[in-house]
This record gives C-alpha cells, sequence and structure tokens, in this order.
C-alpha cells in the first residue's frame, strides 16, 4: 500500500459504522467533525431506500451526529439516477417510501401502475400483497425490474427483518426475471456517489462493515477499502472471502488519524 496516493475523499456506511440499532458508536461524532473540519469531500451511504436525505439528517442529528444533506447519498437516489441516464423523463411503478418516491420525483420520473417503463423495488416496513402482484404482472407485461439494493435482511431493534432482496426473490421466482439491483456491492453506487462530491477512486475510500457490500463494492469500484468490526462482519468471517480488504480496525475511532 506504500505506492497509493493520500486519501482525500471519504466515504462510509452509515448502520454498522456510525450507529448501531440507533445509537452512535463511540468516536463517529469525532470523526464526522474531523472531516466536516477537514473541507474534505466526504459521504454518508446507506442501502436504506426509505428515508429522504433531509430525513436521515434529522435522524442522525438527534443522535448527535451531524451529517450534512448534501454529505448523505442513498441507494434511492443512486436509483433515481441511474434510471435518469437511462430513460430520462421515464416512467416507473413503485413499491418504496418517501426516499424512492422523492428521489424519481426529483429527476423528472412520473410515477403510475399503468404500463410503466420500469416496475422500481424498494425498502418498506409495509409491503402488501396487493402492490406484489401488480408488480409481478407489470414485469410480466415487460416492465423492466430494478431494485434499490440486494440485501436480504435488514435490522431493528427486535431482530432481523425481511429487506428487498427477500422480496426481490419473490418477484423473480413469480415472474423468471431477475432485477438490476442499483446499491451496494453493485459498485454504480460508489462511482456515482464519488462523481456527486467531484471524488476519484485513486484518492479515495471506503469504510464499511459488511464485506460482502461495502468491502466488495468499494474494492470494485477501485477505492482503498477499511473493514470496522462493529457491525455484521466480524474477525472470523473475514477469511471465508476470496477477497480482503486494504485494512482491519477495530471502530471507526481508530480512522481519525488518516484525515
Amino acid at each position: 500500500m506504500a505506492d497509493r496516493k493520500p486519501i482525500d475523499s471519504w466515504l462510509t456506511d452509515m448502520d454498522g459504522v456510525l450507529i448501531h440499532e440507533g445509537v452512535p458508536i463511540p468516536g463517529a461524532d469525532a470523526f464526522l467533525k474531523k472531516l466536516r473540519d477537514s473541507g474534505r469531500p466526504f459521504l454518508v451511504l446507506t442501502n436504506n431506500s426509505i428515508y429522504t436525505r433531509r430525513d436521515l439528517h434529522a435522524r442522525l442529528r438527534r443522535m448527535g451526529l451531524d451529517v450534512p444533506e448534501e454529505n448523505i447519498w442513498t441507494s434511492a437516489l443512486a436509483t433515481a439516477q441511474f434510471l435518469a441516464d437511462q430513460r430520462p423523463g421515464g416512467s416507473a411503478y413503485v413499491i418504496g417510501e418517501a426516499g424512492l418516491t422523492t428521489a424519481l420525483h426529483d429527476v423528472g420520473y412520473v410515477l403510475t401502475d399503468h404500463d410503466p417503463d420500469f416496475v422500481v423495488l424498494g425498502e418498506t416496513r409495509t409491503y402488501s400483497f396487493e402492490a406484489l402482484t401488480k408488480a409481478v404482472r407489470l414485469v410480466n407485461a415487460g416492465a423492466r425490474f430494478i431494485a434499490t439494493n440486494p440485501d436480504n435482511v435488514g435490522p431493528s431493534t427486535e431482530g432481523d427483518l425481511p429487506a428487498t432482496g427477500s422480496v426481490a426473490a419473490l418477484i423473480t421466482a413469480a415472474t423468471g426475471r431477475k432485477p438490476y439491483f442499483v446499491g451496494k456491492p453493485n459498485p454504480l453506487m460508489m462511482r456515482a456517489g464519488l462523481n456527486a462530491i467531484g471524488a476519484h477512486s485513486e484518492t479515495s475510500a471506503m469504510i464499511g462493515d459488511r464485506m460482502d457490500t461495502d468491502v466488495l463494492a468499494g474494492l470494485e469500484a477501485g477505492m482503498r477499502t477499511f473493514l470496522v468490526l462493529t457491525g455484521v462482519t466480524q474477525p472470523k468471517d473475514i477469511d471465508s472471502f476470496p477477497f480482503r480488504p486494504s485494512q482491519v480496525v477495530d471502530s471507526i475511532a481508530d480512522l481519525a488519524d488518516l484525515i
């Protein structure tokens, strides 16, 4: 790693890195403050498509973490940008919450269940049989199938919840059509985020708590990767993957000196 350029820009996952079950991880506030004070470009990323940037800014603020709206990047935003690039001014049937519908409206998309260009599946806590049935029929009728992220489960204080990837598998089983997943580990989400802050992969780093999403996406986007042990992946799990992060640290507190 001695020949790598200095890190000028930072991307960091949210759950498992900055917060855990709604509680800030020790050192996260100091890390974010140092980033803001340094003036270096940075983004806080999440595969969760439920919330808008404004929602997440407010939620993090209540936890004592100050992240400006423009420094938040979600799979919903990445999905909306992808669709706007693929088919400007298109239409979509959406299963999801305000984070996804707002992002699609902002890029000029029409949300409809009448002959849409795309069926877009995102995160929600209220998946309905009626909505899923409609999605299946629209995909069978020719709508292209897009999903915000492939996560099969999501965290909650009561335990794991079925997430977008699990519901996408249901639609795939019913239609024979697999979705295109925009969020991590697709490096598209990372590259779009880097472009949004005017950063380059050669001088950027990704911090995450999961080998299969955060580290893999950062690696494939050409960034330096840091795995923290405050979330999903534990030390015993690392050797089961055919790739490794650039560095493993106990928590984000250990990375403040690199800024």
